[in-house]
Order: structure tokens, then C-alpha cells, then sequence
């Protein structure tokens, strides 16, 4: 542990403090002019224009029709994002991204984004001590580090004096997600009917419980690792997965890991992991609804975590590789009603609404990524702060796992995510609240490996291989069949008879032979012992 500690002294003091809003774009100037195109360092121009990189343009929001389930209009500042708060914003070129187009797209490298390169996602269990050691330290250090390129609102556009009046925060590197995850998820405050005042809404969700699950997501974990890559300097970090098929507990619940338990307080981590003296953010949903605020990044108390201990009426056990296998051979991503009423969907059997043997939808259960949610019984066991356990993130890497099992099996078409219909924010032409650069869900319901990155346990295996080299042969000798057990017997018969004629020759010269030619060289054993030995 005093290795641990003393790798996470060295991040913290070696590194400098380096900040879902960009922090160029969170002025009155910017709010009030509705435009965020900040310039890019490498050029001094806005979105990197004279480099080619990108330009300032109107933002297009889709105008597909929206699902029933929010019956509302113009009363959520993430309705049809993110024109409440900005309508121009950078669009970038590819290979190039980010808010000012000075990063490259995910699976792109270099300072010309000309690299293309795939990185692999491991088994956290699979860890060295040393890359386990890392994996803390890298954690750590962006719990502590400020994001100097995000801050975060605390306050709805209208609280903000439409724009007038600035509300921003600034937050960690990793709070700032737990903060989008937050801010995605949190329930909807609606016009009460013939009143002034508002009701709550709580069946709206830009991230969960509808088509856009998946892909938000993976994109959700991409901008994290890339955040990371950024905060640690190393570019070679990904984010590890917990493969947790027929698991009996939480494995990954010990020291050298996530974090054991508290030896004496139920529900708090053992004084001996990094994640004990963790406080958590955006935990109160009951309180800001009440007030009618946002999560402002306060510290709320303690991580919180006492797995096994949840309602067992709702999760048994944890999730196993049959339901798994089940889910990956469910043929529709989605189906009607597109939320967790659906049936025989992939993507709500494998949310966790629908009975993983059936995919008939089931609200009496949690299964499959739920059901890791329910198991944990803390912190993240509600949905909007569940990002602040760091399991989240090992736990998210696997389902994104499977979603790429179903992407490489059924090899859909884009056509395949619904175009309109869907509940709010999860049509296909979207942009992913509350995501800047802007990212439509669309984008991202696509192979890992176009995005440049893999998993371990699904790797396949690389071109120029043994094998490779022998299919084309074996491919025409399986066309040719039938010529070649031909071509065998006859060539059996034609050997067979000439083994025959060479033995009746060496018979008969062996019966001319002088017997005492016919003596052994070596006369003694222990000679053809020692002989024999020497040899070896």
C-alpha cells in the first residue's frame, strides 16, 4: 500500500493542475451571443480554420418526431441540444476533433491526426501489480486534478438571467463525469397544470432506458479515457473491463483493486484504499428537485458501496454466460415501444428491463447491467450519482463489451437505430446530451475498432498467421477432392508394388551372402551401452 501511495505523491506533485461546458464558451459574452467556437492554440484561429481543421457553423438540430413519453416543449434547457445555450458551434474535419477542433477523433494519433492505431481494453482481473498500481494512481490523480478545459453549469438557462448571468463551476477530471452522467439522467421540471409553479418529471432520460443507451455510452467512456490519457500524459492508458459472467461477489472488491470493505462500518471502504477518503458529488436528487436546483459539484459525503446486501427479490444473483449469450443472439437492437417496455429488444435485455432468458420486459427485476447496479447497494445504485464508484467504469466497459459482441455477430446497418420515435434524445440524428463537441448517437452505433480501440477476450486473430497462409490451399483442395483421393489410391497401389518387387530382390541376394558378414559390429553390451550414450 506504501508503493501505492507513494506512485500517487509522485502523479499528484510531478504533473501540473491542468477544466460539461467548455471553458472558452461559459462567458455572458458567449451565452449572450449563442456562440461557441473557440480559437484552437495552434493556429489563433477559431475551431483551427486556417489549419483546415474545422469552422464556425449554425448548428442543424434533427427534427424527427419524438417518442410520447415527454409530452412537453421549450421547458428543458436539453431539449433539442445544446440550442438553449449555443446555436453555432466548431465542426470539425475529419480526422480532427474536440470543441476547437485541436484534438484528433478517437483512433486517430499525431499531431496531423495521420496515425491510425487500435489500443485493447484488458481484463481488470488480468492486471499486473504494476498496471493495477497505475490504474489507481491514474484515478486518483484525476480526483484531485481540476479540468482545465470543462467547467460545469449550476444553474438552468433561465437561472442564468438567459445567459446575462453566467452559473458555472469549476470541477475534477473525474467528477466532471459523474457530473455529465448527472446532468443526463436528472429528472425534468414541467409546468404544473393551470399553476406557476413546476412539477417534477421523472420519465425523461437522455442517456438510459431508451435506444441511445449504448451508444451514449461508449462514447461517454471514450471521452473519459481520452480525459484521462490527457490528465496523466500517458496515451496509452484504456480503461479495463470486469468480465463479470457467473461471478459469486464482487471479485474486484479488494484493496489492490476497488477498494474491500470497511473492517467495522457497514457501507464504507477499508481505511487502506485510495477510494476510502473519495467524497462524493451529485448524490441528492430528492433535495435539488425540491429546491430546484442542479448538482453544483458540492461534496456530499463518502463513497458508499456494501455489495451483496441489496433486495434479493430484485437480483438473485449476478448475471451469467448463457444470459449473456442469449441477450448477443437477440436479433432487433430495439423494438415499440423503444423503452423498457420493449420486448425481444437487445438493447433493453441487455439495460437490464427485460428477463435475460425471455427478452420479455419485466419491472419486477433488474437484470444484466442493472442487476451490477442493484449488487453493488450505494453510491451507485442510483442512477444519477452511480458514476462517482469507480466500478462504474470497469462495469460500463464490459456491457460496451457485449454491444460490440452484437455489433460483430448481426453487422447492422445504421438503418437499424430508429430515425424517429424513440424517447426524447435517443432519436438517431440526436446530439448526445450534453456532449460539446456535438456528437449525434448515430455516430457512435458502430464497431469499436473503427473508433480505435478493442477488448482483450474479443481480439481476433491477426492476418499472416499459419493458418491464414494455409486457407487459400486448403480452399482448392476442397474443390479438387475427389482427383486427390484418386491420385492417392493409385499411388498407394504403384507403391505397393514396387515395396514388393525391391523386398523378393534383397531376398534373394541376402540368401548369397557370407554368414560371417552377417555378424554384429559392436560384440560386447557394454560397448553398444556406452556407444548409445555418448551419442546422446
Amino acid at each position: 500500500m506504501m508503493v501505492w501511495g507513494l506512485a500517487v505523491c509522485v502523479l499528484l506533485w510531478a504533473l501540473p493542475c491542468r477544466a460539461q461546458f467548455p471553458r472558452p464558451c461559459a462567458s455572458s459574452e458567449a451565452l449572450l451571443s449563442k456562440e461557441c467556437c473557440p480559437v484552437w492554440d495552434g493556429d489563433g484561429s477559431p475551431c483551427g480554420q486556417l489549419s483546415g481543421r474545422g469552422s464556425c457553423q449554425a448548428v442543424e438540430v434533427s427534427q424527427a418526431p419524438n417518442g410520447p413519453q415527454f409530452p412537453f416543449s421549450g421547458v428543458d434547457d436539453r431539449e433539442d441540444w445544446p440550442l438553449v445555450f449555443y446555436n453555432r458551434t466548431c465542426h470539425c474535419v475529419p480526422p480532427f476533433s474536440g470543441f476547437q477542433c485541436g484534438e484528433c477523433a478517437f483512433g486517430r494519433w499525431g499531431p496531423d491526426c495521420a496515425e491510425s492505431r487500435v489500443q485493447v481494453r484488458k481484463s481488470i482481473t488480468q492486471l499486473s501489480a504494476t498496471e493495477s498500481a497505475r490504474l489507481l494512481a491514474y484515478l486518483n490523480l484525476a480526483k484531485r486534478t481540476t479540468n482545465p478545459d470543462y467547467v460545469i453549469s449550476t444553474g438552468t438557462y433561465e437561472q442564468m438571467d438567459n445567459g446575462s448571468r453566467p452559473l458555472f463551476a469549476d470541477i475534477s477530471v473525474y467528477d466532471l463525469f459523474v457530473w455529465i452522467h448527472y446532468y443526463a439522467s436528472r429528472d425534468s421540471w414541467v409546468p404544473a397544470e393551470g399553476e406557476e409553479e413546476t412539477v417534477v418529471w421523472r420519465n425523461i432520460d437522455f442517456a438510459h432506458e431508451a435506444p441511445a443507451f449504448l451508444p451514449w455510452h461508449r462514447f461517454y467512456l471514450l471521452f473519459w479515457e481520452r480525459e484521462l490519457q490527457k490528465v496523466t500524459g500517458d496515451e496509452n492508458f484504456t480503461i479495463p473491463y470486469w468480465d463479470w459472467r457467473g461471478a459469486q461477489g464482487c471479485e474486484v472488491c479488494t484493496d489492490q483493486l476497488m477498494g474491500a470493505r470497511h473492517p467495522t462500518v457497514a457501507g464504507l471502504l477499508s481505511p487502506a484504499s485510495f477510494f476510502s477518503s473519495w467524497q462524493i458529488i451529485c448524490s441528492k436528487a430528492e433535495e435539488y428537485n425540491n429546491l430546484r436546483i442542479l448538482c453544483n459539484g458540492t461534496q456530499e459525503g463518502p463513497l458508499v458501496r456494501n455489495p451483496g446486501n441489496h433486495d434479493k427479490s430484485r437480483v438473485q444473483r449476478l448475471p451469467t454466460s448463457e444470459e449473456v449469450e442469449f441477450c448477443v443472439s437477440l436479433t432487433q437492437y430495439d423494438t415499440e415501444t423503444m423503452d423498457r417496455s420493449a420486448n425481444l429488444s437487445f438493447r433493453n435485455t441487455l439495460e437490464g428491463f427485460a428477463n435475460p432468458s425471455t427478452g420479455i420486459a419485466n419491472r419486477s427485476i433488474s437484470a444484466l447491467h442493472n442487476s451490477l447496479h442493484v449488487f453493488m447497494n450505494g453510491s451507485m445504485s442510483s442512477v444519477q450519482g452511480s458514476a462517482n464508484d469507480p466500478i462504474f467504469v470497469i462495469h460500463h466497459a464490459f456491457v460496451d463489451s457485449i454491444f460490440e459482441q452484437w455489433l460483430r455477430r448481426h453487422q447492422p446497418l445504421l438503418d437499424v437505430y430508429p430515425e424517429a420515435s424513440a424517447p426524447i434524445g435517443h432519436n438517431r440524428e440526436y446530439f448526445m446530451v450534453p456532449f460539446i463537441p456535438l456528437t449525434t448517437n448515430g455516430e457512435y452505433f458502430l464497431p469499436s475498432r473503427d473508433l480505435g480501440y478493442e477488448y482483450e477476450y474479443l481480439v481476433e486473430p491477426a492476418p499472416g498467421t499459419f493458418q491464414d497462409f494455409l486457407e487459400p490451399y486448403l480452399e482448392q483442395a476442397s474443390r479438387i477432392w475427389q482427383w486427390l483421393v484418386a491420385a492417392a489410391l493409385v499411388g498407394g497401389l504403384i507403391t505397393a508394388v514396387i515395396a514388393s518387387l525391391v523386398a523378393l530382390v534383397c531376398r534373394k541376394r541376402k540368401q548369397r551372402t557370407n554368414p560371417e558378414e552377417r555378424q554384429p559390429l559392436l560384440m560386447e553390451a557394454e560397448d553398444y551401452q556406452s556407444t548409445y550414450q555418448s551419442q546422446l
